[in-house]
């Protein structure tokens, strides 16, 4: 399917709940995503901050977490302290990178509220924070173990007793194999989850940042358990949200880069290849336009016909890692394809709470996060797009530098 015959999908696609104004203009904007500017990776990275910086003055509670996201018809929502978890790790590298101390004091918010809310044996809850009857789930917690770990490793002790307590309960609630099934979340389907390799990585965090080698090799027995379910075409099993069988580009993207983590964590070739492995599979999705079908078939056809832009993004960093690491230098063209991809569906003018916002799907109408701007869509499309920057060819012009195409 070319742009042409998704822009004509969205058009026909119209919800009958006869969407708000602003709404209708996003999506006859998709329509002509052909003709949209790429504005280039700096642009994208000082639109997604600022986004996200706005998301954490605008969560209602104003409790230093960030809003979990902003959804047309309804505003702001509330804190989402999964996701908080891992944008402090993007707010500290951009306020080192950039000595901005208004940054990392908004990492230290962020850090302290989760230290709050930590429940005493050391979990997090799944949800929003004003989720009904909370509960501590694994892959939560391993999301704001990643948070934890780098508020310790730049701010100090402070937050150690918290990592530690986050660390040891996930280890204490791993099963023999590796798995972890006595803590999932509610908001998914029963069965597991092969994508809680990102899980592993808050351990290796932890790991790093503490010298406790036991949490690394906890993390490192789950990873070797997922990779068990790499099929010989490089499909990933049992590897989505609610859906085994036509997952999610967002939770694929999360257990390609669990594997990664493992790589650099223990330098064993036995994770980069099974990592390699997986993006082949995953390389062979991208259109030349760098579209990617949202949800995909373990054959690696698509499986419905718009995009999860949030998976995109997790994705153009795994193959822009892959392609110096492996093999595979195709892969960083690949990765510039899908930033690209996604820098132009980026509002950049127009109403405050959607400028630098990155929505759920192309179109705006699709079926992960419709009509709405997830919180980590933006964050790990800051990321991307800085990974981006950081590695533009050695005459300093980058291939997608801001052009219509």
């Amino acid at each position: 399917m070319t742009i042409r015959d998704f822009a004509r999908a969205a058009k026909l696609r119209l919800i009958t709940r006869f969407p708000p104004a602003s709404a209708k203009e996003l999506l006859l904007r998709d329509q002509q995503i052909g003709s949209r500017l790429d504005y280039g990776p700096e642009r994208a990275v000082e639109l997604t901050l600022d986004w996200l910086c706005r998301a954490q003055d605008m969560s209602p509670g104003r409790d230093g977490g960030v809003s979990g996201f902003y959804r047309l018809g309804s505003g702001w929502a509330a804190s989402y302290p999964e996701t908080t978890g891992y944008i402090i790790c993007s707010f500290i590298d951009q306020g080192l990178r950039r000595g901005n101390d208004d940054l990392l004091d908004r990492a230290r918010r962020m850090l302290d509220w989760l230290v709050e809310i930590q429940f005493p044996e050391g979990g997090f809850q799944s949800g929003l924070i004003d989720a009904a009857r909370p509960l501590p789930v694994t892959f939560n917690t391993g999301q704001i173990l990643l948070g934890l770990a780098r508020g310790v490793e730049v701010f100090g002790d402070r937050y150690h007793d918290a990592m530690a307590r986050a660390a040891n309960w996930l280890v204490e609630t791993q099963d023999a194999d590796g798995c972890w099934r006595s803590a999932p979340t509610p908001l998914a389907a029963p069965g597991e989850k092969a994508y809680e390799t990102h899980v592993s990585w808050g351990l290796f965090e932890a790991a790093r940042v503490a010298g406790r080698q036991s949490w690394g090799e906890s993390g490192l027995r789950q990873v070797r358990w997922a990779v068990s379910k790499l099929q010989p075409n490089g499909w990933m099993a049992d590897c989505c949200l609610t859906d085994s069988q036509a997952p999610l580009t967002h939770t694929l993207g999360y257990a390609l880069k669990g594997l990664i983590e493992a790589y650099r964590f223990s330098n064993d070739r036995f994770f980069l290849d099974a990592a390699v492995l997986f993006a082949d599979g995953l390389a062979g999705c991208v259109g030349q336009d760098g579209y990617l079908a949202g949800r995909l078939r373990p054959d690696w056809s698509p499986a419905v016909n718009w995009a999860c832009v949030t998976g995109s993004s997790q994705i153009a960093w795994s193959l822009m890692f892959l392609s110096q690491h492996s093999e595979r230098p195709r892969y960083r063209a690949l990765a510039c394809k899908l930033n690209q991809f996604v820098r132009r569906t980026i509002p950049v003018s127009g109403d405050a709470d959607m400028v630098g916002g990155v929505r759920g799907s192309f179109p705006f109408n699709g079926e992960y996060f419709p009509f709405g701007f997830p919180n980590w869509a933006a964050k790990f499309t800051l990321d991307a797009n800085q990974f981006e920057l950081e590695n533009e060819p050695e005459n300093g012009l980058s291939i997608t530098a801001a052009h219509a195409i």
